[in-house]
């Protein structure tokens, strides 16, 4: 299937000389979409660090491709090459800067990662100027539907299958197992996903000692899942130093595990400051459905502002609120540093909204605040023409979304 960021990166390729740098988690489609973009090209060659024969070209130096013979032929447009996780290379920022510094005005650059291309800052040059990154993320509700977006933040509401509506909560979205929606298929692929993580990606790059520590953690975190962080809770229960547990957080958020939900630091009274909130990539993984749906959720939100930053429309963020009375909101999405709308997330649709949208819609001055309910059924309404709190079914708010 194409995907949403197909169209922003052949336009990005055809306008613009910059590297393209395809971020995002392991079989969340980044190769697929790299190959559908080369296809594009007369010209193209598609290098994987994890095949043998192109890792050795790749550790020939940047000149062997003028060996290889793309650069020979004929053609009004350049050649476009992509480098698939090419982040496993230990200095791949120099060898990219100096790949793109020689052949930039022969050759047009994708490169790919699974884990942050950011990962490793101390000791490179700068790569300022030379890409531009693009987040893929799991398959959303919008997408879907269809991958065709205005260029502004919110879509027309639309209509999405029911069955397709139940398989995205149930198998995720990342494309394999949301497109089979196999019981047996669903839980061999996450046991699967889980050995690579640790037994390929993170072995591979980081240095861990006890990496069957780090496997604990992460089952606990999958429990964990939408709850705050309690770090000196996680370091008694595995064993090691809270310093440790913080790191392996950290580790955990780079190869896109999970992500952490910070609170909102704004002009809230008495608000909590410190403990983030932790969710998975896979919210399929998640056994609880209130956890699940609040996950479901918040991947959809995550993926929205990572969007709505990509194509230039500002800076998006995620925040949740809570006071240390106990008053809370799931989330407050800002826009370029100011609360933009509130969100509170419920499984099944009740009769009365949170009061707590009202009270921290006054505080924050939010534009917008909605009580999104999964199982509400689908309602043509534009949600974000309302400006007080209001009920919204998860299948109308989500659909307006990226």
């Amino acid at each position: 299937m194409k995907r949403t960021y197909y169209n922003i990166i052949k336009y990005h390729l055809d306008n613009w000389d910059q590297m393209v740098f395809i971020e995002g988690p392991r079989q969340a489609g980044k190769t697929t979409l790299a190959k559908q973009l080369i296809s594009e090209y007369k010209v193209n060659r598609y290098f994987n660090w994890d095949n043998i024969e192109d890792r050795r070209l790749i550790l020939s130096g940047p000149s062997f491709i003028e060996k290889v013979g793309i650069l020979d032929i004929g053609t009004n447009s350049k050649p476009l090459i992509v480098f698939d996780e090419i982040h496993k290379l230990r200095d791949w920022k120099n060898y990219l800067k100096g790949f793109y510094d020689t052949y930039s005005e022969k050759i047009k650059i994708i490169a790919t990662g699974s884990a942050k291309l950011s990962i490793y800052k101390k000791g490179q040059d700068s790569l300022m100027g030379r890409y531009f990154s693009y987040m893929i993320h799991p398959i959303s509700l919008r997408e879907s539907i269809t991958v065709n977006l205005s260029e502004t933040e919110i879509q027309k509401p639309i209509s999405i299958n029911d069955e397709l509506y139940k398989n995205l909560i149930s198998y995720g979205g990342f494309p394999d197992p949301y497109i089979k929606a196999n019981k047996i298929f669903h839980a061999k692929w996450l046991q699967h996903r889980f050995e690579q993580l640790f037994r390929e990606d993170i072995m591979t790059i980081e240095e861990i000692k006890n990496l069957s520590q780090l496997e604990v953690l992460a089952y606990i975190l999958t429990s964990y899942a939408t709850k705050q962080i309690n770090y000196t809770d996680l370091a008694k229960k595995i064993q090691v130093s809270d310093q440790t547990v913080r790191k392996w957080v950290s580790i955990l958020e780079l190869f896109y595990f999970g992500y952490l939900v910070r609170p909102w630091d704004g002009n809230i009274t008495r608000a909590i400051l410190k403990q983030p909130k932790f969710y998975l990539w896979d919210w399929s993984a998640i056994k609880d459905i209130g956890a699940r749906a609040e996950n479901f959720i918040a991947s959809h939100l995550k993926k929205a502002v990572s969007y709505w930053g990509d194509i230039g429309l500002g800076k998006f963020e995620i925040f949740y609120i809570r006071t240390k009375e106990g008053k809370e909101v799931d989330f407050v999405v800002t826009k370029n540093g100011q609360p933009w709308f509130l969100l509170e997330v419920k499984h099944s649709k009740e009769n009365s909204l949170n009061k707590n949208l009202y009270y921290f819609q006054e505080q924050t001055k939010a534009e917008h605040a909605f009580q999104v309910v999964i199982d509400m059924e689908y309602e043509d309404i534009d949600c974000f023409a309302y400006n007080k709190p209001i009920i919204v079914p998860a299948k109308t708010f989500l659909s307006q979304l990226v």
